[in-house]
């Protein structure tokens, strides 16, 4: 005669609801058949005016030139990017996520992009690795310059 504890009970229930739960996962989100799936929409080629296209082409300005200080930068948390301005009229763009973990970079300083998280700081001038743990570069970001608005390229 075996003993049956409650640990063994307990363990034994778990295991069923788990099983039971991987099975309906294990259906749902299945993909769509060739018979029920929809065609692509598709646009008519000249659906859009000349105006709309060249509105389309020109990207919503990031930044105002004067927003961006000399010697520093600024972070666009919601884009990812972080502006820095390394010399008078040079504007340059990176990621803002940091290369170590992850994390969004939070300030410029001091002639570097600084991460909150465990203190990676990179160079304003080319993103490279100023002080680790990082060890690898913030990624660059290609940006115009439209007078005295900064756009994504």
């Amino acid at each position: 005669m075996t003993d049956t504890t409650r640990r063994t009970v307990v363990l034994g229930a778990g295991g069923a609801g788990l099983a039971a739960i991987l099975t309906a996962c294990a259906s749902y989100g299945s993909p769509t058949t060739e018979a029920n799936a929809e065609p692509p929409v598709e646009e008519p080629a000249e659906a859009a005016s000349p105006k709309k296209k060249k509105a389309a082409a020109k990207s919503k300005a990031l930044a105002a030139t004067s927003d961006i200080p000399e010697g520093g930068g600024k972070v666009f948390e919601n884009e990812k990017i972080v502006v820095t301005q390394p010399a008078a009229g040079e504007f340059k763009a990176f990621t803002a996520v940091c290369t170590h973990a992850g994390c969004t970079v939070a300030t410029v300083s001091n002639n570097t992009i600084n991460c909150p998280c465990h203190g990676s700081k990179f160079n304003i001038n080319d993103g490279s690795v100023a002080d680790g743990p990082a060890g690898e570069p913030l990624a660059e970001k290609k940006i115009t310059v439209d007078g005295d608005k900064i756009r994504l390229a």
